[in-house]
């Protein structure tokens, strides 16, 4: 009986150590578990606020894109209200040849268009050149109408 109360003794010592030993590896396993909920945790809002960052960029770059197609729009208006104008410039050079006799009032027209082209060249030169390639076509038909005006005064 003593032989086998030491034997069961032993093992019971053995069986407290494998405890203590598994029951050790369990509080470290627990403490390694709560340090990776922390650390998902703060993963999850790093993860929150980049998503929110990505969100407020995308509403940004809408809202660029918005204004963009707007200038755009405004631009295409312009243009084609300076084709307009282009187009009224030629009918008036046409009339100039037509009419020798209205040299001074046709003078007189085209000079002004030619401020207003140049004025609307100037203005509108950086944004045009941005979105149309039409802009040079305008500073020829300015430079039509100075020739026009030259060949009327000589």
């Amino acid at each position: 009986l003593k032989e086998e109360n030491a034997i069961l003794r032993n093992k019971i010592n053995k069986l407290q150590i494998l405890s203590e030993t598994q029951a050790d590896k369990m509080r470290k396993l627990e403490k390694k578990l709560e340090e990776n909920k922390i650390k998902e945790e703060k993963e999850a809002r790093d993860l929150e606020a980049m998503v929110q960052h990505v969100e407020q960029n995308l509403q940004l770059m809408t809202k660029r894109a918005a204004k963009a197609e707007n200038s755009a729009a405004k631009l295409r208006q312009e243009n084609a209200q300076l084709q307009a104008e282009l187009r009224n410039s030629r009918l008036e050079k046409e009339e100039l040849r037509a009419d020798q006799a209205g040299l001074a009032a046709a003078k007189q027209n085209a000079e002004a268009a030619l401020q207003q082209l140049l004025q609307v060249t100037a203005s509108s030169r950086a944004s045009i050149r941005q979105l149309l390639s039409g802009a040079e076509s305008l500073q020829l038909v300015a430079d039509l109408l100075k020739s026009i005006d030259r060949i009327s005064e000589v």
